[in-house]
């Protein structure tokens, strides 16, 4: 499970990879499952299919030094609830992950902030932004969410599922 909900989160981050062969005896190996074998090809295919978001990302960083990853007060630095926030990130601008971190849950509860539109991944409903809210997280459906109104937004509608 642990292994599992990391792949989710890494298809979401700017370096996607295992630790292999890192300590095979001590540590679960990706290959040691069918069904973990099934579960990473599916986010690896998430992460290639974001790769033109995160070229975008990638020269937005070069140019400007704004992380890829970053804190909600960086973008949400009016909304008060946004600074204590530390296990939700934005993957630039536009995408909000809320990573499932603790085991056995397929519930997860996460902020959303304020001041716009949140499209849910995976169902393609729409939050108003400055709530917690609370959605259905199986394996494999990260809580994540695209800002209403992104340039990317086909993009992120696109993703395989």
């Amino acid at each position: 499970e642990v292994f599992m909900r990391w792949a989710e989160m890494a298809a979401f981050t700017p370096v996607m990879r295992t630790h292999e062969s890192n300590r095979p005896d001590e540590s679960f190996q990706f290959y040691q499952s069918e069904k973990a074998v099934r579960h990473f090809a599916l986010m690896v295919k998430r992460y290639i299919h974001l790769v033109p978001y995160l070229k975008a990302l990638v020269r937005e960083a070069i140019l400007g030094g704004i992380p890829v990853q970053r804190p909600l007060f960086l973008h949400y630095e009016h909304d008060p609830n946004t600074r204590s926030i530390h296990d939700e990130y934005l993957y630039g601008p536009d995408l909000l992950i809320a990573p499932v971190h603790k085991s056995g849950l397929e519930h997860w509860r996460l902020y959303l902030p304020l001041g716009d539109t949140w499209v849910h991944l995976w169902s393609g409903k729409e939050h108003v932004g400055g709530s917690w809210i609370e959605v259905h997280a199986p394996m494999g459906d990260i809580p994540a969410f695209y800002r209403q109104g992104s340039p990317f937004a086909e993009l992120f509608k696109g993703l395989p599922q």
